[in-house]
């Protein structure tokens, strides 16, 4: 009897191993776009909620507050996102996705459903609908709990 955990076997593992395949599977498709993950989820969020704040933002695609601040400051600096003051509250920043943020999107679209498309590739088409739908209850059931 081994004296360790079997961390091979826990979903917590086999969960950050999977998210390290889909961030390089990601990395390697959208290479030429120069975006990460989060930079993609924060530019596709903006075009559905244009103005929106960054607190609102950052909890829109489950990513740190504090953070998305500097992810939001690489894309403004690249001339995707515009960001301005609240007329309202000084201290809320709005954002919107430039045109040409709008343009880079449009254009990384089909490299992003490549991702997907690999990401799942190893499964059957029954598999990948199982997995979808567990992957989504799994998170779903965490964030209830959260509330």
């Amino acid at each position: 009897m081994s004296k360790s955990f079997d961390f091979k076997q826990a979903p917590g593992h086999l969960i950050r191993r999977a998210q390290q395949v889909a961030y390089a599977v990601f990395m390697e498709e959208t290479a030429s776009f120069d975006v990460t993950p989060v930079q993609f989820a924060i530019l596709n969020a903006l075009m559905d909620t244009p103005g929106v704040d960054q607190v609102t933002l950052a909890n829109q695609v489950a990513f740190d507050a504090a953070t998305s601040g500097s992810v939001i400051g690489r894309l403004e600096s690249k001339g995707w996102v515009r960001r301005e003051a609240d007329a309202q509250d000084r201290r809320r920043r709005l954002l919107w996705v430039t045109a040409e943020g709008e343009q880079a999107v449009q254009s990384m679209k089909r490299a992003v459903a490549r991702v997907q498309t690999k990401i799942l590739s190893p499964l059957s088409d029954d598999e990948q609908v199982l997995f979808m739908a567990l992957l989504g209850k799994l998170v779903s059931g965490h964030e209830a709990a959260a509330d």
